[in-house]
């Protein structure tokens, strides 16, 4: 029809170029559907002279899977003619060729079913047709092929319907609007990939390809998709469709060098066969192959490279169940070889023979002459993956594509004047349908076919679903396509990808391979990407204290709550441990034997003190309050008691205020003391009556005032902002210190300044009376524990500031203890050695005789009084 038009004008002779007995199967009929299917492939090489014409190209490999595509079509074909209820007046013929999987042969291929066949062989002219047009081509397989086709003959809107192209390229209808499949587009397969390859956790995978279309849109989708899973490619290295030495060696080396342990593949199996060869020579078997869709059923590579294979994964179209079809496909026998070349070249490369007056023209290799057959061969001896019907899947596809032409033919041949799609509202007949008009209805198409419901959406893509398949080695060493899990598009994200995990037989047994190229971050720590390297190179970063992941390959670490705290894997959040100052602990145990010791010692000595009262050492310098000294101090030590222990709010008022007053007390009685020898010392005058002004009574009151202003300050104090417990997590983030928060740092600085006051008076007077007779003046003594207290406490506020949790209230107990010491010792250790161990020393005879005569009658007076 193309070639009529061109030769009308002026006259011309009209002649088809090249050549036209180009072998086919073909059948007459009402409606002539065309089909194209890769019966050969890998070209042989070839360099031309540019001298002489080129020849024609030849091809090395012959597939049997490919025939038994064309025997579907056409079972198919002769099934929809039986029919009554589809098509039941019209006749469908096909006209199917080899396209090669080659551009040029399935142009020319294409060309020939569009326009038809001439019926002059010999003068190659147009005036006769000798096979009808087809407006309708089932093809091509390749995605790349079927792209040529379609640039080709889009112009004229000829529908192609591919049961085997994927790449998604094809779903553009602004570029391919005559295009439909039954195959599903390579986005969803890809789809499907990417979550297989994330499902086991192969972040770090090698992707190869064959340099045209179809890969180079599959592997650019993958990696978008991938990324989104965080999977890497370890490389992306796309090869020729046919590599040479160089090449293939290229391909390998880029294998051996990368740690990916997994490999994704897409290109068919012609151009495997080479890489697989070269991996074998070079020892390289302990690749995980992940096969596109393009080969994920290739039986014909398990024969030579199934050490290889083995354990090989990959998505598969949808298997179905053809019913006679294995019948229909075993019928063949000489007799049609006789008759088809296509049949004659697949007999005589099953048998390896060579049949009388045969059609084949082609040779693959063969260095010696074949024997001829003998005419009792017989397929049902040898295994083929011709005859092979366990695995219809691009075969289920080439079915449904004749039935979605025959829908649609049978829908249009319902068609009624006055309601139809075309102008005027008119119908076409259907013996002389237009391609265009055919692509209108096939559009629009929705039918069941082996209880599959099928449509297809807005791009001509159908509804995807896939097969996922285990290359397993059965008992006698053949090659077991296992299904192992599904894809189905149709379920959405979270639920389109099933694996029966138990069921897969990997590469290396039964473990399931390793490809990453860093191990996983163990909960605990988080991943820090590599500078420069892809997401998946990174190192593993423990958390910091504080901080836990509770995930493997967590991105961040999580900071515990206040409460709590990373433990020691820092992979959960634990309780923080309470910290205070316990009686259980060592510490806590040595300051309350301590505490209790001075309590217990003073208590001796105001037994002592009480035992011998009427002696002239405890007489001396205030009796009374000396006893008053001695009970303030045994509080001092006994309140050291209430900083040991738990915390609580009470117990946090009770010690500060307790120690704050005991201490007020315990310095006003020695303030006391101190103005008692400075008055009885510096009376000049004999008779004076100086002390009558400072006797018991105001010595008791000016305790008394003292002590008021301390109790005082306290008050305002507990009033306006108390001490009270607290949780401290400053100082030690992994513990939480209870301790006791002193509130108003007013109120706890003005009662340790109240009592640094007191000291300071009390140093400055006994300062004063350091030179008075010796054998009553305590003044000296009364220097030196000032001297001690300002050294404790002087010495205690840095430590106090500068140390954390239980350690500040040791010091605070540290300090009370040393200071209530050193009152005990420097004021009553002296007393009491004269006491016990120089009681002859304790006798007013020895006192009056060691006196200065100067000084007599005070001193008498002062022992009176």
């Amino acid at each position: 029809m193309f070639f009529k038009e061109l030769h009308s004008t002026d006259g011309a002779t009209c002649k088809f170029q090249g050549p036209v007995d180009i072998p086919s199967f073909y059948e007459k009929g009402d409606v002539v559907l065309g089909g194209l299917f890769p019966l050969h492939y890998r070209p042989a090489p070839y360099l031309p002279s540019f001298q002489t014409e080129p020849q024609s190209v030849s091809y090395v490999y012959f597939s049997p899977r490919a025939l038994r595509w064309m025997q579907t079509m056409i079972f198919a074909v002769e099934e929809i003619n039986k029919r009554q209820d589809l098509l039941p007046d019209i006749k469908l013929g096909y006209h199917i060729m080899d396209s090669c999987n080659d551009i040029q042969p399935s142009l020319r291929s294409s060309l020939v079913l569009v326009n038809g066949q001439p019926a002059d062989a010999v003068n190659h002219s147009c005036a006769g047709v000798g096979r009808a047009v087809s407006p309708v081509i089932v093809g091509d397989a390749a995605s790349g092929v079927s792209m040529a086709v379609l640039r080709t003959l889009g112009s004229f809107h000829i529908p192609l319907v591919s049961y085997f192209a994927s790449c998604s390229c094809l779903s553009n209808k602004r570029e391919f609007p005559a295009f439909m499949r039954t195959m599903p587009s390579d986005a969803y397969q890809i789809k499907a990939i990417a979550q297989l390859v994330s499902y086991f956790n192969w972040t770090w995978v090698g992707v190869l390809g064959v340099d045209n279309d179809y890969a180079h849109f599959a592997i650019q989708h993958f990696l978008e998709e991938s990324s989104r899973l965080d999977v890497c490619a370890a490389y992306v290295h796309f090869y020729p469709l046919s590599p040479n030495k160089k090449d293939v060696i290229k391909v390998i080396n880029i294998i051996k060098s990368s740690s990916a342990k997994v490999v994704l593949n897409f290109s068919g199996e012609s151009v495997l066969q080479s890489i697989l060869s070269e991996c074998r020579r070079q020892n390289v078997t302990d690749i995980q192959w992940i096969a596109s869709e393009a080969w994920a059923t290739a039986k014909s590579l398990w024969k030579e490279f199934h050490d290889l294979l083995k354990g090989t994964v990959g998505f598969a179209i949808r298997r179905a169940e053809i019913k006679d079809l294995g019948d229909f496909l075993g019928r063949i026998n000489p007799s049609h070889a006789r008759k088809f070349a296509f049949i004659a070249e697949f007999w005589e490369e099953t048998f390896e023979c060579k049949l009388n007056h045969s059609l084949n023209t082609h040779t693959h290799g063969d260095a010696f002459p074949r024997k001829p057959c003998t005419g009792r061969e017989s397929l049902e001896r040898v295994y083929s993956e011709y005859s092979d019907v366990s695995q219809l899947r691009v075969s289920y596809n080439v079915y449904k594509a004749v039935y979605l032409i025959a829908h649609a033919l049978h829908t249009l041949s319902r068609c009624e004047n006055g309601s139809g799609p075309f102008p005027n509202q008119r119908c076409v007949d259907v013996r002389q349908v237009l391609p265009w008009q055919l692509l209108h209805y096939m559009k629009q198409v929705r039918f069941s076919v082996l209880g599959e419901e099928v449509s297809f959406d807005e791009n001509g893509d159908p509804v995807a679903s896939y097969d996922l398949m285990n290359w397993q080695e059965g008992p006698d060493g053949s090659l077991e396509l296992v299904k192992v899990g599904y894809y189905d598009a149709s379920l959405g994200r979270e639920n389109s990808l099933i694996i029966n995990v138990s069921a897969v037989r990997w590469h290396r047994g039964q473990q399931v391979p390793r490809s990453v190229c860093s191990d996983s971050c163990s909960p605990g720590s988080r991943k820090a990407t590599r500078r420069g390297q892809p997401v998946c190179c990174f190192d593993c970063v423990p958390c910091a204290d504080g901080e836990i992941s509770s995930q493997t390959d967590s991105l961040d670490c999580t900071k515990c709550p206040l409460e709590t705290w990373s433990n020691k894997a820092r992979d959960q959040c634990i309780p923080k441990e309470v910290e205070f100052l316990s009686y259980s602990e060592s510490m806590g145990i040595v300051l309350t034997v301590v505490s209790t010791l001075g309590a217990c010692v003073t208590t001796a000595v105001s037994g002592v003190f009480i035992f011998f009262r009427n002696t002239p050492i405890v007489r001396a310098n205030n009796m009374e309050l000396s006893f008053l000294l001695l009970l303030f101090l045994i509080l001092c030590f006994l309140i050291a008691l209430t900083f040991i222990g738990e915390p609580t709010d009470w117990s946090c008022m009770v010690r500060y205020t307790a120690f704050g007053i005991s201490f007020a007390l315990c310095i006003s009685c020695i303030l006391a003391k101190t103005v008692v020898v400075l008055v009885a010392f510096r009376a000049t005058l004999p008779g004076s009556n100086v002390m009558k002004w400072f006797g018991p009574t105001q010595q008791r009151a000016s305790v008394f005032v003292c002590t008021s202003v301390q109790i005082l300050i306290c008050i305002v104090w507990l009033i306006t902002s108390p001490p009270h417990a607290a949780h401290n997590t400053v100082y030690r983030s992994a513990k939480i210190i209870l301790e006791c928060a002193v509130g108003s740092a007013l109120g706890f600085w003005g009662v340790l300044g109240y009592i640094g006051v007191l000291a300071c008076l009390c140093f400055f007077i006994a300062f004063l009376a350091r030179k008075l007779p010796d054998n009553f003046n305590e003044a000296k003594f009364i220097t030196f524990s000032m001297l001690i207290f300002f050294a404790v406490w002087i010495t205690f506020v840095p430590a106090y500031v500068s140390t954390p949790g239980k350690y500040t209230v040791a010091v605070q107990v540290f300090a009370i203890l040393a200071s209530a010491f050193g009152l005990l010792s420097c004021i009553f250790a002296p007393k009491c050695y004269i006491i016990l161990l120089r009681p002859e020393k304790n006798s007013k005879k020895y006192l009056m005789d060691k006196s200065n005569k100067k000084h007599q009658r005070k001193r008498t007076n002062f022992i009176n009084t």
